[in-house]
């Protein structure tokens, strides 16, 4: 991260595969080779956490912070390591190529995935690499895999409405739990295995080549999720395990309503109680998956807008001061080498820039944000960059640059977009434009999303913010990444010395 370079933003499930989803099988690897190929040293992505259909499928919101999504599992890879056979995979339903279906994804990967574990359960009673993962991964597994059996058990009710001694999580009630569905919690760990597998072998893989993984990790985790139930007293929560308060954001200039997340947040007095120890085994777990860290909302560590829970908008809620200072200095002590990227959008007061200044952070700044009235001055806008930050025509959650310049951007921002590069711009070499003035410019590290790459429109966005509905769908096909792409992203990489 401390070397000048640039990178794509592509999440897993947008690869191509014939199974209706990208997954960490051969499409993986080569989207790994376009991207060294092109120059480039880093490969963004999302969340890998698994996902739900109530949460329409968001990386944001899972289950667990620490599981890995089964979904993503290759089955072409479970053939060649010996948990498939090959007419197992050989007859995928029809997918479409474009978009990811994922109800019928869902249904098809949870079969291929029953198949695998009825054919090698036995053998797992023998498997030492099955057995050191279930031993390395305890901490977070064992509660992991009884939640989601008990979930399945109560037809997917949320645990705060299980029978109270399951849901206070006595000892005696618990150990009876992993008795009774003892199968279903080591299919469970079996899934997991599966994942994390594959996800290391192409985490070696980009290593072997020279290539760096940027992960994403939210701030917040779900209510629904096996941490709060296994760690309710880091959660601001009743005595019937319900939550006091829920996050969001304030009203702003995107909505009159604010946002309302409702993820449960922290009492960070007893976060600080314990000197962080989960947050900690948190950031090392995710320390081992990725190279560098994307810590979402960081604005939330400084303070945080908490709403009472049952509000139906974010505007009633308060802004809550948490201990930045004494946490980070705490994690800095703990870590040798803590690559954190700090996403720092939207309003962010000058106690928030302060601390990202304080403990050397790179900061995010978004292209398409720069060309408003305030271009002169905009954090956003080339000539004001520091070095030490990442920049973004767009993340996962704005349109594509050929989307916003068309329907997004007015008259006044293009014309200021136009006097900017100093020529004409049109819906077709907006993309181009963004793209080359981010590469010029003084910032250390430079990412595209991938269908900004391609010049792709407003169809090709990846999230909506407060569409709950049709998100996170997009995918690349593999014909596009065209050897007159490679050489083009290879060339202009080089130009501007972020090899």
């Amino acid at each position: 991260m401390k070397n000048r370079g640039s990178g794509i933003l592509l999440h897993i499930t947008s690869l191509p595969s014939s199974y209706g989803i990208g997954d960490l099988g051969p499409a993986a690897y080569r989207f790994a080779d376009f991207l060294v190929e092109a120059n480039q040293s880093f490969w963004q992505i999302l969340p890998l956490s698994p996902t739900y259909t109530a949460m329409g499928h968001s990386p944001y919101s899972s289950h667990s912070a620490f599981a890995g999504n089964p979904l993503l599992i290759s089955p072409e890879l479970l053939v060649r390591e010996g948990y498939l056979k090959s007419a197992d995979v050989s007859k995928p339903p029809f997918l479409p190529a474009r978009y990811v279906d994922f109800e019928t994804v869902i249904l098809h990967k949870k079969k291929l995935l029953q198949t695998a574990w009825e054919r090698n359960k036995k053998r797992l009673r023998n498997d030492p690499e099955f057995s050191h993962f279930c031993h390395e991964h305890e901490p977070w597994l064992d509660d992991f895999s009884l939640f989601m059996a008990l979930k399945e058990h109560f037809n997917e009710m949320d645990w705060g409405n299980w029978p109270p001694e399951l849901r206070d999580r006595e000892e005696r009630a618990l150990a009876a739990a992993r008795k009774k569905f003892q199968n279903k919690i080591r299919h469970e760990k079996f899934i997991q295995h599966l994942f994390y597998r594959q996800w290391f072998a192409l985490k070696n893989y980009c290593k072997s080549r020279h290539l760096q993984f940027i992960g994403d990790l939210p701030i917040y985790v779900s209510y629904e999720s096996a941490d709060v139930w296994a760690n309710p007293r880091f959660f601001k929560l009743d005595e019937e395990k319900k939550p006091l308060g829920v996050a969001g954001v304030p009203p702003d200039y995107f909505s009159a309503t604010g946002q309302l997340w409702g993820n449960p947040v922290y009492r960070w007095e007893a976060l600080k109680e314990t000197r962080y120890a989960w947050w900690t085994k948190r950031l090392e777990h995710n320390l081992q998956l990725f190279d560098a860290i994307r810590l979402d909302h960081f604005r939330g560590f400084v303070a945080f807008w908490e709403v009472p829970a049952g509000e139906e908008t974010a505007v009633n809620g308060e802004w809550v001061q948490a201990p930045v200072e004494d946490f980070f200095k705490t994690l800095f002590r703990h870590f040798s080498s803590l690559n954190i990227i700090a996403e720092d959008l939207g309003e962010i007061t000058p106690d928030v820039r302060e601390m990202i200044h304080r403990f050397g952070l790179p900061g995010m700044r978004i292209l398409m944000f720069a060309f408003g009235e305030d271009l002169v001055t905009s954090i956003h806008a080339p000539h004001n960059y520091p070095e030490n930050c990442v920049v973004y025509t767009g993340t996962h959650d704005n349109n594509t640059v050929k989307g916003w310049f068309k329907n997004e951007a007015g008259p006044a921002d293009r014309r200021r977009l136009v006097d900017y590069v100093g020529r004409e711009v049109t819906q077709k070499t907006a993309p181009r434009e963004l793209i080359r003035l981010l590469m010029s410019s003084v910032a250390q590290i430079v990412i595209i999303p991938m269908q900004d790459i391609l010049g792709l429109g407003a169809k090709a966005r990846m999230n909506f913010p407060g569409k709950p509905n049709g998100n996170w769908g997009w995918r690349l096909r593999q014909e596009q990444l065209t050897p007159a792409l490679t050489k083009k992203l290879a060339a202009m990489t080089k130009l501007y010395g972020r090899i």
